[in-house]
């Protein structure tokens, strides 16, 4: 039996792009909400949140709305530039960024909220723009948070099945990534196939874990957190 390694290395592609894009995103947006105290930001917050807690079918079929050439945003896209943002690798990462936000705010919020304000205060004192103390002094003094931002949705991403079905369907080499295939191989009761592609999935997620708490427990030890 022949391996097909093409669904999991389009997962990998696509969880690399969108915990890249992410990343760029996300980074302001939590650290305004870690430094604001404004009556909106419970709201975003929620709002933020949201995808931990709706099912992934719900959140799969507005973002389909949002994206389907019929809507405004849609049809901007495709008349303009050509680009579909349904059944399209383009679209995936699109609702991937959606689906996995949390897992980028969350730990970024909680890494800065957990900053010794005096050490921020020295840095804006010195000169610092906010640019530069996020970059110099915020980030290199919360790794815990920042590693566990970039991996989390890294492997979250990897692990999506309902939002990437119903926004890419499973075009091969396309749209079609691992948790896609598997779900495909169960339906034509390719048993065999189905739990290799699932072990692989379950050992790297363990890996993934593992790696975030070792790296974690290793930054408490060296009194980092």
């Amino acid at each position: 039996m022949m391996m097909d390694f093409a669904p999991f290395i389009l997962s990998f592609k696509l969880a690399s792009l969108t915990t890249l894009i992410l990343f760029m995103l996300a980074l302001p947006f939590a650290w305004w909400l870690s430094q604001s105290t404004s009556k909106a930001k419970p709201v975003l917050e929620a709002i933020t949140a949201l995808p931990i807690v709706l099912p992934p079918s719900v959140l799969g079929f507005y973002i389909l709305v949002v994206l389907s050439p019929h809507s405004a945003l849609g049809g901007f896209f495709e008349s303009l530039f050509g680009v579909k943002l349904v059944f399209s690798f383009t679209g995936l990462v699109v609702a991937s960024c959606f689906y996995s936000l949390p897992f980028m705010v969350q730990p970024l919020q909680n890494g800065f909220e957990s900053l010794n304000r005096h050490m921020l205060e020295a840095s804006y004192l010195a000169g610092k723009s906010k640019l530069q103390t996020i970059w110099h002094v915020a980030l290199p003094n919360m790794k815990p948070a920042l590693i566990t931002a970039l991996i989390i949705t890294f492997a979250h991403t990897v692990g999506e099945f309902g939002v990437v079905l119903m926004v890419g369907g499973s075009i091969p080499n396309e749209t079609k990534v691992a948790s896609v295939a598997i779900y495909e191989m169960v339906e034509v009761l390719a048993y065999d196939q189905a739990h290799i592609y699932s072990a692989i999935m379950v050992a790297m997620s363990f890996v993934v874990l593992l790696l975030v708490y070792i790296f974690n427990h290793t930054q408490k030890k060296i009194g980092i957190v």
